[in-house]
């Protein structure tokens, strides 16, 4: 079927949005299960659930753009550690959050599970500690 002038497309352009809360931090998590590239080896699609955690500072990334982002490494070879790292980095460059990790979780390809982790910091931010709260009684009912 052709594609319509409104039709969207992968880009590699994120775009951002302001922080609603920026005095206070909180985790944004998102799953992406349709991650696709192609191994560099053998041209062969790789499969990858995406997992983006992060605390932000200012900005926060805008959903479509990230998903028309993710699918623009449908048609690239490239490795797992190396596909991962780029787009932590793409994110902490744009986004410069307090925290974010991306985790890959490729399919199986010759028997072996890949599970990439990348973090980021940023300079002189420490979380708060956990509060650990006692169980609610209306919980044990």
């Amino acid at each position: 079927m052709p594609l319509t002038p409104n039709s969207t497309r992968p880009s590699t352009e994120l775009e951002t949005f302001p922080n609603p809360n920026p005095g206070r931090d909180f985790v944004i998590r998102m799953r992406m299960p349709e991650f696709s590239c192609l191994c560099p080896k053998t041209g062969q699609p790789d499969f990858a659930t995406l997992y983006l955690e992060y605390i932000p500072e200012t900005l926060c990334v805008e959903l479509k753009s990230l998903k028309l982002y993710i699918w623009s490494f449908r048609d690239q070879g490239t490795f797992h550690e190396a596909v991962t790292n780029k787009i932590l980095d793409d994110l902490v460059k744009l986004l410069q959050p307090r925290y974010a990790r991306l985790t890959s979780d490729f399919g199986v390809r010759g028997g072996i599970y890949t599970h990439v982790v990348a973090e980021h910091r940023a300079t002189g931010w420490t979380p708060a500690p956990p509060v650990l709260l006692p169980e609610a009684e209306w919980r044990k009912q």
